[in-house]
């Protein structure tokens, strides 16, 4: 299973590659990384890349925030489930996200063991 993980601090990556090592060793996942919205609608293309199932997106970011890109996500490509992810945990970011289509909403610092169990009920399903 391939997910993208789209924030505009790179030191995510670091964090992400580390706490993910077992899955990826084992090939139960894969991990691409966007470094903004625009970039993140890259990588998905035109028609949706096929392999990405989840992202799990930074809400605060320069150009395009995470729930612009979260709409953008869920018109072009509904079959992508997308989590977001903030540094507050705002009752009005969540709502918005919520009401838009995500399917889970965390804060920093990300609560790993959470974000595991979500992509393992992923993984599970498939």
């Amino acid at each position: 299973m391939k997910i993208l993980i789209v924030d505009d601090e790179q030191d995510v990556e670091i964090m992400f590659l580390q706490k993910f090592r077992r899955e990826i060793k084992s090939n139960l996942l894969e991990v691409e990384f966007a470094f903004s919205g625009e970039q993140a609608l890259d990588v998905l293309g035109n028609s949706g890349n096929p392999e990405i199932v989840y992202v799990f997106s930074d809400i605060n970011m320069p150009g395009m925030n995470g729930l612009e890109l979260l709409s953008k996500i869920k018109s072009k490509f509904p079959h992508i489930l997308v989590s977001m992810i903030s540094a507050y945990g705002d009752r009005e970011n969540y709502n918005k996200a919520i009401n838009s289509g995500a399917k889970g909403f965390f804060t920093k610092p990300v609560d790993f063991d959470s974000l595991k169990n979500e992509i393992a009920e992923l993984l599970t399903n498939r």
